[in-house]
């Protein structure tokens, strides 16, 4: 009898807590989170017809014209917009600002033949460089890009550092801004390859071999 009686306790308890499950709303499918930016690919035309891969990345939420934020890499850039904002931008995002991510000649898809060098020649009308570059870029950029202000900045670390810090020997009048950040300006003195004009093997290797890697993902 006591038996009997306690598994019909334990129906009942089963069947209200049947109930109350039932009551409670079932949480609807893991919604997709709304996208943050727009992004666009281009290929934009250098003084001498080459095409550099740049992706434009740009606010979802802006609603007046923004800076234009550059970055020059021969790392690659990204193939989609991000679904959250990056660490390295949250400190930008209040400020509102356009990203635009390019590769240096010869890198991934971007066409010509990538120099391993920071030689410019401002005297020579047809000499391209990264100084050309960074100059046509920001020019193309400030005239076609939808909803930019008319004003541009570049920055970046390391050889990013470099190619924003080249910008400064021939500056496009709508860059009002440059960040170079532990560049390598001074092949000489304190690159990361040399100390005070002694050659860091260790670097070279390990460079190298990322350098020769990369050619084959372009």
């Amino acid at each position: 009898m006591l038996i009997r009686k306690l598994f019909i306790g334990a129906v009942l308890i089963s069947l209200l807590l049947l109930v109350a499950v039932a009551r409670v709303p079932l949480r609807s499918a893991e919604t997709t989170p709304k996208p943050l930016f727009n992004f666009q690919q281009v290929m934009v035309p250098m003084r001498d017809g080459i095409r550099l891969q740049t992706v434009i990345i740009r606010p979802i939420s802006a609603t007046e014209p923004l800076p234009i934020l550059l970055q020059r890499t021969p790392y690659g850039v990204p193939d989609k917009a991000p679904s959250a904002v990056p660490p390295a931008w949250k400190e930008l995002m209040p400020d509102g600002y356009i990203f635009v991510i390019q590769n240096l000649r010869g890198r991934f898809q971007s066409e010509g033949t990538f120099q391993l060098s920071s030689w410019v020649d401002l005297q020579d009308p047809k000499a391209t460089n990264e100084t050309t570059d960074a100059y046509d870029t920001i020019d193309w950029l400030v005239k076609h890009v939808s909803g930019n202000n008319g004003r541009a900045g570049i920055y970046g670390v390391s050889y990013l550092g470099l190619t924003a810090g080249m910008t400064l020997l021939h500056p496009h009048p709508a860059l009002k801004a440059v960040s170079e950040q532990a560049a390598p300006v001074d092949q000489w003195m304190n690159d990361d390859m040399h100390r005070y004009g002694a050659l860091r093997l260790s670097y070279i290797e390990s460079d190298g071999s990322r350098w020769a890697c990369s050619r084959h993902l372009r």
